[in-house]
């Protein structure tokens, strides 16, 4: 699969199956992970592959009770650490949630490729799932997500392009236009 298909094949899953994600599979999820960009290269991240049973429920809990994530073999939780981010950004802002943010959508890409299945995770407490993981108080948890294979073939579908906004909605050329 090349990188477009797998943009336009990747979907949020919330079901999934109980099937074990092989070795060498997260072994290339990580390096997905590893590899992203970031600014200057400081890669301000850390990320918690939540494999326990009992802790993905505690964690799924956390996220507001979307129960459904503690499915997935694997929980991905992304944390920014922002005092190892680059402190400029924009001219004034912080790169840690941007950086987190690449890295995170090169996983959910490359999971694509490898049949699996992910859904970006926004809502949670923070604090809860901080205590739940040992995750120190300057450290910023930026996104989870549920990580395997999902519970059928259906839940990974092309696009329907008709969903999509049009070009010329989302696109301006030298200066910035409203959409019309």
């Amino acid at each position: 699969m090349n990188v477009m298909e797998a943009i336009v094949n990747r979907r949020s899953v919330r079901k999934y199956s109980n099937k074990p994600i092989p070795t060498e599979v997260m072994a290339r999820m990580r390096q997905a992970l590893r590899y992203a960009p970031s600014a200057c290269n400081n890669q301000p991240w850390h990320f918690i592959l939540v494999e326990d049973a009992r802790l993905r429920q505690d964690v799924a809990a956390a996220a507001n009770g979307q129960q459904w994530m503690a499915e997935a073999p694997v929980i991905v939780v992304a944390c920014g650490l922002a005092q190892q981010a680059y402190k400029r950004m924009g001219g004034y802002g912080n790169s840690v949630d941007v950086d987190v943010a690449i890295a995170m959508d090169h996983l959910t890409l490359s999971a694509v490729a490898e049949g699996l299945g992910t859904c970006w995770i926004g809502a949670f407490g923070e604090e809860r799932v901080k205590a739940l993981l040992g995750v120190p108080a300057a450290v910023k948890i930026v996104a989870m997500t549920p990580l395997g294979y999902p519970a059928s073939s259906g839940l990974i579908r092309v696009v329907e392009d008709n969903r999509r906004k049009s070009e010329a909605e989302i696109f301006s050329v030298d200066r910035f236009s409203a959409a019309r």
